[in-house]
């Protein structure tokens, strides 16, 4: 059976694109909605592009009520009854309330091999710690912040000459790969992880 997935993004959604771009064919996921906090958020012309609905939640008007926010973006994505929600680049961060209504339906991913780096300045802070690998990780979302089990990860060497600008753009590459891959999997009901070189 198909499985609807709604993706939440913030900005120009490369990510969005790749999954876009691969539920097709045999992939049970099916795309029904891209949704925004940001109105001007790229993203959102290429998945009108696409063929895909576009909806707008702007949290600036909530100001620190994270709550309303919340509710009133559930109320927006419920309107397209989606199976599955993907977090692609959506840069707020989601309240235990939130998670809980889409616990075990909800997938990340995160510029990072988790367990290391949650949060922001990944790459930096992977050059800094001299690792020799980074990489990207798939999850799922979790009332801690890039927590969650694990679905995939895709591994990238760290290069002598690399800066954060260039390893993000390593990493990207293999962003495109790994989630694609995962939501495939995730929508067949398969939740084993997947290891990318």
């Amino acid at each position: 059976m198909t499985q609807k997935v709604a993706i939440l993004l913030s900005g120009g959604g490369s990510n969005m694109v790749a999954l876009l771009d691969s539920m097709t064919g045999d992939n049970l996921a099916r795309p029904a909605l891209v949704l925004s906090n940001r109105a001007d958020a790229g993203g959102l012309a290429k998945a009108a592009a696409r063929g895909v609905p576009t909806e707008v939640v702007d949290h600036r008007p909530y100001g620190e009520d994270r709550g309303a926010f919340e509710d009133a973006l559930h109320a927006r994505i419920m309107e397209y009854a989606p199976d599955i929600i993907c977090l692609a680049g959506f840069m707020r961060v989601l309240t235990e309330g939130f998670v809980a209504r889409w616990q075990g339906r909800m997938i990340n991913i995160h510029p990072s091999l988790l367990p290391k780096y949650r949060g922001l300045h990944t790459h930096a802070r992977a050059l800094d710690a001299g690792d020799a690998e980074a990489g990207c990780t798939v999850h799922e979302v979790t009332a801690a912040l890039d927590d969650g089990p694990l679905l995939g990860q895709a591994r990238v060497p760290i290069l002598a000459e690399d800066t954060p600008e260039t390893l993000a753009a390593r990493v990207l590459v293999a962003e495109h790969q790994l989630y694609p891959a995962v939501l495939r999997r995730f929508a067949a009901g398969d939740r084993t992880q997947i290891h990318l070189p």
